[in-house]
């Protein structure tokens, strides 16, 4: 796959359809690698007219790590002094760079979770650049956010065991945890997910600075009524990490958003959504005054 040089580091990424069709810039949550961005999904994405880029966040994937920065303190950024390595705000600058790199003026963004933090900062900082947002299970941050439930937020504190098998099966469980509580699980289609992530590139000290930055971020829900391009809210109804709450607070703080809540989705983006998904991107898209893609 190819690799920009952009912000100052190197960033993994990869394009889906035709280059000249309308760009759609993926951008990632929480520890989550691109490939978290279904190649299927991205697929259907390109076919209903989007040139599709998905990148790996920095500390994440094979794009730039940040060992000089050292293991993060968790135990200090819970308890309310977090001194995190580099902000949000720095990984919104790092998917501008990806753009730049590809000579991509303006392009809609799309954000799944902490990537919907930055999809929102990328509107906010980088407002000429932004055509469309699409924000899938996201939220405002710091004292706006309403909290996750308790086995949700015990997914961050459990230890992993030290073989693949046992790093894999962890995973399995956290990701049944975040579909939530009686919503469809398809075990064998995560578990080659998580197969496949962990060797490709297996990093909890890269997640843990980004959950740092994470807590760190201050709330953007009096900044959020400054978003002035056409934004759709995706959320599931069963989140367990980001409650239904956080995505309602957000699409109310942005003038015209459309609020799309799917009955029996968790913190995940479901395959049986993903025709819905792309119909609303694809709606919204239609909605910003530039050349469109087809529906």
């Amino acid at each position: 796959m190819p690799r920009a040089r952009a912000n100052g580091i190197d960033i993994e990424y990869e394009e889906f359809g035709d280059p000249n069709a309308a760009p759609l810039l993926l951008v990632t949550g929480l520890g989550v690698q691109m490939i978290s961005w279904d190649e299927a999904f991205c697929a259907q994405l390109a076919a209903s007219g989007f040139h599709v880029m998905r990148f790996d966040n920095r500390d994440a994937g094979l794009s730039t790590k940040f060992e000089e920065a050292g293991p993060p303190d968790l135990v200090a950024a819970v308890a309310g002094n977090p001194r995190p390595a580099y902000r949000l705000e720095d990984m919104a600058d790092d998917a501008i760079g990806v753009l730049d790199a590809l000579g991509i003026p303006a392009a809609h963004i799309l954000g799944a979770s902490m990537g919907g933090y930055i999809g929102q900062l990328i509107a906010l900082n980088h407002h000429t650049r932004v055509l469309s947002l699409t924000l899938i299970m996201s939220g405002p941050s710091g004292k706006d956010t309403v909290p996750p439930s308790p086995s949700a937020a015990g997914v961050f504190m459990t230890v992993p065991g030290p073989t693949r098998d046992e790093r894999i099966a962890q995973a399995i469980r956290n990701r049944r945890i975040f579909t939530g509580a009686g919503n469809p699980f398809d075990e064998e289609y995560e578990r080659h997910r998580a197969e496949r992530a962990y060797d490709r590139s297996y990093y909890p000290v890269g997640l843990g600075r980004q959950l740092v930055a994470s807590i760190a971020a201050p709330s953007r829900l009096e900044r959020l009524p400054k978003v002035a391009v056409p934004t759709l809210v995706i959320h599931g109804l069963d989140d367990p990490l980001l409650p239904v709450e956080n995505g309602r607070r957000v699409a109310a703080a942005i003038p015209g958003a459309r609020l799309l809540e799917l009955e029996g989705m968790g913190h995940n983006v479901p395959v049986r959504y993903w025709r819905k998904i792309t119909d609303a991107v694809v709606e919204t898209a239609h909605r910003a005054n530039v050349p469109k893609p087809h529906a």
